[in-house]
């Protein structure tokens, strides 16, 4: 017991440690990798992947030859058929077993251009959960600039509340020599308390934000703990410049490396293939065939009947038989006709989606690319916003502390400096993530 009170103030001190521990902080990379190992959504697309498998896998072994056995056991009583199909006045018991196996030998090319379709289809499958893994990342990335708005915004707030609290101290230095009334005092801690509340409120947005893309990522415990890394970004302009590129510039990279293109590209070729599986209905099929059968009989219930042996039937009822069988299609009631041109029907509309795709696609460029500029624009006006509201802000914060001015005028001067910051933040972020839409439509991971 005196050795526990000597280590409590450790353990204490060890725990207590552990628990101010600081959070790790996630980046957008880490954010991203971990939805797209833990989303559902994709654990489904990756089942849907694994079941195209299953079909190439069983269009494969339709080249391999099949083997089926069978048993039988028959009575026939009173008049029954002897071993050489007479009937005759006997009663009998017939034992037989069979083995037999056969192989497709030519099937019209259906086989492999099956295998061919089902090939196409398991890469378009891949292209597909391609699809689904960027529109996460542009989720997640999505999520994660919010919270990094919001961060920024708690700065802002921040910096409200101190300006605010100097001047309350400055206030009541002036109040107590006589150059300004108490009113003032009262105004300006009345607006202390106004930026009180919304540094609580962007607290509490802060926590929001975290915690929607705590659970975007599928975090078994999304909670205080989670938190992410804030990046540098000194002149973004600068730094995403590169980013601006020309929709047909972007377009032109774009139509060959993304997975919405490709997934339709492979889907319209392995429907070409399905074609060439519904023309291999007009030719003829040839197919190996084998098989071995044997049997025992057994006669009773009539006069002079003498069996043979067990043994001596087993050798001399075995049957062995090889061939081949060929199948000429003739008249099929039209099903290969119209097979052809149902394929040949879902061809087209193949097509008309792969153009459907790629028009999408081009839309979307587009979209961003003037957003992105838009929004660069809009982020050179909130600088210069940002600068002259500064400039007022401390004019109107020297007029305030000489006692020239009321504290409605430096209240409403701030303000002005704090939307302006606000709008700049705002405004940075979306710049920041329609350049990074636009890497994305250029093939460029998605990255801060």
């Amino acid at each position: 017991m005196n050795k526990f009170k000597l280590y409590l103030p450790a353990l204490l001190l060890c725990w207590s440690a552990q628990a101010q521990e600081p959070a790790k902080k996630w980046s957008l990379e880490e954010c991203i990798n971990y939805a797209i190992e833990h989303n559902i959504d994709l654990k489904q697309k990756v089942q849907d992947q694994e079941s195209k498998k299953v079909d190439l896998s069983t269009s494969k072994n339709s080249w391999l030859p099949n083997l089926n056995a069978g048993v039988g056991q028959n009575f026939d009583f009173g008049r029954s058929p002897s071993k050489t199909g007479v009937i005759v006045d006997q009663n009998s018991a017939n034992s037989s077993f069979y083995l037999q196996t056969s192989m497709p030998v030519f099937d019209g090319f259906k086989i492999s251009n099956d295998i061919k379709a089902r090939k196409l289809d398991l890469m378009a499958s891949t292209e597909n959960l391609n699809k689904a893994k960027e529109d996460l990342a542009i989720n997640v990335a999505s999520y994660f600039v919010e919270a990094l708005y919001n961060k920024e915004l708690l700065t802002v707030a921040e910096l409200q509340v101190a300006l605010t609290s100097e001047q309350v101290t400055r206030t009541d230095a002036l109040v107590k020599a006589g150059k300004v009334p108490m009113s003032q005092l009262y105004d300006i801690k009345a607006q202390l308390a106004k930026d009180e509340v919304s540094l609580t409120e962007s607290r509490n947005n802060v926590n929001l934000s975290l915690l929607n893309l705590a659970q975007m990522l599928e975090l078994e415990r999304s909670g205080q703990s989670f938190d992410i890394s804030v990046p540098v970004v000194e002149d973004a302009i600068e730094k995403y410049m590169n980013s601006i590129l020309p929709p047909d510039m972007v377009y032109n990279n774009a139509v060959a490396v993304k997975p919405q293109i490709k997934e339709q590209e492979y889907l319209l070729e392995s429907q070409k293939k399905m074609l060439q599986v519904a023309k291999s209905g007009y030719l003829p099929k040839l197919d190996f065939n084998a098989s071995y059968s044997n049997g025992y009989y057994h006669y009773s219930g009539g006069n002079d009947i003498v069996n043979t042996p067990f043994s001596d039937q087993i050798k001399q009822n075995e049957r062995k038989t090889i061939g081949f069988s060929l199948s000429i299609p003739i008249f099929n009631r039209f099903q290969v006709r119209n097979s052809v041109r149902s394929n040949k029907i879902a061809i087209i509309n193949r097509e008309l989606m792969m153009e459907s795709s790629k028009k999408t696609l081009y839309k979307e460029i587009q979209q961003a690319y003037f957003n992105a500029t838009a929004a660069q624009e809009k982020y050179k006006a909130a600088d210069k916003s940002v600068l002259a509201s500064k400039e007022a802000f401390g004019y109107a914060e020297d007029k305030y502390n000489a006692g020239k001015s009321t504290v409605y005028e430096y209240s409403e001067a701030k303000t002005k400096y704090s939307q302006s910051l606000s709008e700049q933040i705002q405004a940075k972020y979306n710049y920041i993530f329609r350049a990074k839409i636009l890497d994305f439509y250029n093939g460029v991971p998605i990255k801060l």
